[in-house]
């Protein structure tokens, strides 16, 4: 698979640009740079052992719960994400992609800044067996009242109120919080009371 090189060089500034809450996080920002710097295939599952992925935390319009997938191989419940694909134009666009997909919910609004990154081990994902996803994490909110969907990917997808998450593993934890401060101010003036920055739509198919 071939990824455009605008989708590699938007994940790269994207990571370059980006400042990291903690200093695990900003180990973590440098470990993608270089990566990415080094391999030009990087956001491929082809690129092993490691290549970036992207993932969505969906947030529901009243902040209290968040949309989690049992995923169908790992058999544990994550939020929404995949490998980025060729028709992809950035790194956040590949995000609402995977969130949409797996969530077929309409109107997903997600904030293009990353808000997590994560590094972990993925069993059989590459030709050489095990390799690491370099994850990068986004948040998106839900529109009211949309419903969901199941996708062939998962075994099951529910809304889960934030402090009562069925398999609180620090990571997603971690996620889940740091999200859930990301879309709390409601009294910005950016639609959906998201932070400060630029959107992404979900796009017209």
């Amino acid at each position: 698979m071939t990824i455009a090189p605008d989708l590699h060089a938007d994940a790269l500034a994207v990571l370059e640009g980006w400042s990291a809450p903690d200093g695990a996080q900003e180990a973590l920002r440098e470990r993608y740079v270089a990566h990415l710097r080094a391999h030009p295939d990087g956001m491929t599952r082809a690129c092993t052992p490691d290549h970036l992925t992207a993932s969505t935390l969906v947030v529901d319009a009243g902040r209290r719960e968040v949309l989690l997938t049992l995923h169908a191989k790992a058999r544990a419940w994550f939020q929404l994400g995949g490998h980025c694909e060729p028709g992809d134009p950035t790194l956040a666009a590949a995000a609402l992609r995977e969130a949409t997909e797996e969530s077929g919910l309409a109107g997903l609004l997600l904030d293009p800044v990353p808000v997590q990154l994560s590094e972990h081990a993925v069993p059989f994902c590459g030709p050489t067996g095990d390799v690491h996803h370099l994850d990068v994490r986004f948040v998106a909110l839900a529109p009211p009242g949309v419903a969901h969907a199941v996708s062939e990917e998962s075994i099951d997808v529910r809304w889960w109120p934030a402090d009562a998450l069925p398999d609180p593993q620090p990571d997603l934890v971690e996620l889940v919080e740091l999200a859930l401060a990301r879309v709390g101010d409601q009294s910005s003036s950016s639609p959906g009371g998201m932070s400060s920055r630029a959107a992404v739509d979900q796009p017209t198919r």
